[in-house]
């Protein structure tokens, strides 16, 4: 079923102008920064959209921050469209772009291009992600075909992880730059709208942002890409886990929740909470038969 989308009259005048893919690509021509951020529910996404952000990305790493998994893999394809459709509920201005999951698209192209189908026709997605270079060639061709936006990934997948041995910074020889240039030519020519560039030196991030013509979005990838993103709850410190090197905090949500549940909860065992003012009230009528004592019970 999809979600209902919004109308042209539903939209206040003094709404904001939506972003589109053409205007990130007029960014890059122009140089100037492209802003994206993780969102995961209706609130947070709300937010991220009312603060100026370009995309928001639903990652998959919605099943670490989100779901308490230790890695990316677990998340499945229908998590992932509650979460998109909580995000897209909130959206006015932002692209939205989701994360298709571990083992949505690597059995057959077939079925990468059913599920992304869902992504946007159930959750409301305005583009997916998929992460590799040259193996997923075929797969950006047939949803570029069916026009649906791509967002590529290279460097360090972390649907890969067990295949590179853990969390770890990707290109660091030769041989291994030249492929990144590679998979990143590649995917432009398969029609992929824009690639994440993840955990690779600066050096080969601004490299690769360089030579190809569709915009670079950098996570621990330095300061040379076309846009930045990071997990939003790496940003406001949410994460319960050691933050990378690349992940700059830039509040307290966790000091602040925590505040206020203990202040909640020392008022509750004070009894502070609720106040007479912060509680209703019967009119006086019926408080007065409130007070009448019961009649007995007939035995």
């Amino acid at each position: 079923m999809s979600i209902p989308h919004f109308r042209s009259s539903d939209v206040p005048a003094s709404a904001p102008v939506p972003v589109t893919f053409q205007t990130l690509q007029q960014k890059k021509e122009a140089g100037r920064p492209i802003v994206a951020l993780t969102a995961y529910d209706y609130a947070t996404a709300r937010l991220v959209d009312e603060a100026g952000v370009d995309l928001i990305l639903v990652g998959d790493s919605l099943a670490m921050v989100v779901m308490g998994y230790d890695t990316t893999l677990p998340v499945t394809v229908d998590e992932m469209l509650h979460h998109t459709r909580a995000v897209r509920r909130a959206v006015r201005r932002a692209i939205v772009a989701a994360d298709m999951p571990f083992g949505s698209y690597q059995s057959s192209v077939a079925e990468g291009v059913a599920n992304a189908v869902r992504f946007v026709k159930e959750a409301g997605a305005q583009a997916v992600k998929v992460e590799g270079g040259a193996a997923r060639i075929e797969l950006v061709e047939r949803l570029t075909a069916a026009e649906i936006p791509v967002i590529g990934h290279l460097g360090l997948t972390p649907q890969s992880v067990h295949r590179m041995g853990g969390y770890k910074v990707q290109g660091k020889t030769a041989a291994a730059i030249g492929e990144l240039l590679h998979d990143a030519h590649t995917l432009e020519s398969a029609g992929a709208a824009m690639i994440v560039l993840e955990g690779m030196p600066r050096e080969v991030a601004a490299r690769i942002t360089s030579e190809i013509g569709i915009p670079t979005i950098g996570i621990g990838a330095g300061p040379d890409c076309d846009g930045q993103i990071l997990v939003f709850h790496d940003l406001v410190n949410l994460s319960f886990s050691p933050p990378a090197k690349f992940a700059r905090q830039y509040g307290d949500a966790a000091a602040l929740f925590r505040t206020a549940v203990e202040g909640y909860r020392r008022d509750v065992e004070d009894r502070a909470f609720p106040s007479d003012s912060e509680s209703y009230h019967l009119a006086k009528e019926a408080a007065a038969a409130l007070a009448v004592p019961a009649i007995p019970r007939r035995a």
